[in-house]
């Protein structure tokens, strides 16, 4: 989905819309009220946004995992699986799953850690746990009361912030702002703060910030020509980090967030990018939906989450530990 660019400011259309988010902020807050919160035998560490898009939580989710892993804990993702046809609780398996069986984002959250799909949260952690898991990673999921949070972290894009601040459909928010914040224990801004996010959070509250950086073995110089394409939340943000790396984007095409690429897509990108004489490129996200056959034509490009302060990230990750005991 893309996001309506009347949710980055107020105007007349969120103002007839604000009954209509006024009903669905209720219905949120209605919902996570009345559940019930099933408490897994192990800690869960949720990941999630109140901001409708592309906020950064997969790649947080990656980093949180790979940082557990390093330090001898076995995590395992929990993910919705959006856009996979697979409706029962799943395993990821590369070998035998693509995106269209358990969505994008578990494939890739798969390469760090085991990872499950399913929409029953309850029915996934229960798996997971019995699998071996000694610690739970949500992919998304804050706005789901079923299952028990140990940690609720918060993300969001500094360069979009909260957009008008209205409820959808007048505005970007799933839930009401201020109640999302309650239920938080701590926030991570990615990317430069262009809209003044920061100003908005508690001071108790504990920020994180982080950007994102090329991985070293991405096989883009500084002058490279590229034909850059995505299809996630905010491919904006895509093509800044390929101008960061100094590449000359010789032209962009955006695709709606979880876009299945066809043949014809991808031929018709790689023979504008050879009459450029350019590279095509997009993300490692939009790379496992490529046509099987179009995946060697095209370069991926993979980012990794570098923290403004790890010692503050890795003391949180404990809190989550020293809580249970």
């Amino acid at each position: 989905m893309k996001a309506p660019d009347f949710w980055q400011h107020d105007g007349l259309l969120p103002i007839l819309l604000k009954p209509i988010s006024g009903l669905w902020a209720w219905r949120a807050a209605r919902r996570i009220r009345t559940h019930s919160h099933v408490r897994s035998d192990v800690p869960v560490v949720c990941v999630g946004n109140v901001v409708a898009g592309g906020a950064g939580k997969t790649p947080v989710a990656i980093s949180i995992g790979r940082r557990l892993v390093k330090a001898g804990r076995t995590p395992h993702f929990l993910s919705r699986g959006y856009g996979g046809a697979a409706g029962t609780p799943t395993r990821v398996d590369r070998d035998q799953h693509a995106a269209s069986d358990v969505g994008d984002e578990p494939l890739l959250l798969s390469d760090i850690a085991p990872t499950w799909t399913g929409a029953d949260r309850t029915a996934t952690a229960t798996m997971a746990v019995a699998a071996g898991a000694d610690v739970l990673i949500m992919d998304d999921g804050f706005q789901n009361p079923l299952l028990h949070k140990s940690l609720s972290l918060l993300v969001f894009d500094g360069g979009y912030g909260i957009g008008n601040g209205h409820v959808m459909p007048a505005g970007p928010l799933r839930e009401d702002f201020g109640a999302a914040l309650g239920r938080a224990d701590a926030v991570a801004v990615l990317g430069p703060d262009e809209t003044g996010i920061r100003d908005l959070f508690p001071t108790d509250i504990p920020l994180l910030s982080a950007r994102f950086v090329p991985t070293g073995n991405s096989g883009l110089v500084a002058g490279q020509s590229v034909i850059a394409f995505a299809g996630i939340g905010r491919p904006e943000k895509f093509y800044e980090t390929l101008h960061g790396m100094g590449c000359e984007i010789v032209a962009t095409k955006s695709f709606p967030d979880h876009h299945v690429f066809n043949v014809n897509e991808i031929m018709e990108l790689v023979e504008q990018a050879a009459e450029a004489d350019a590279v095509p490129v997009t993300t490692a996200k939009d790379a496992v939906r490529l046509p099987k056959d179009a995946k060697d034509m095209i370069l991926p490009l993979a980012v990794d989450l570098e923290w403004h302060d790890d010692v503050a990230l890795d003391r949180l990750i404990a809190s989550v530990f020293e809580a249970e005991v």
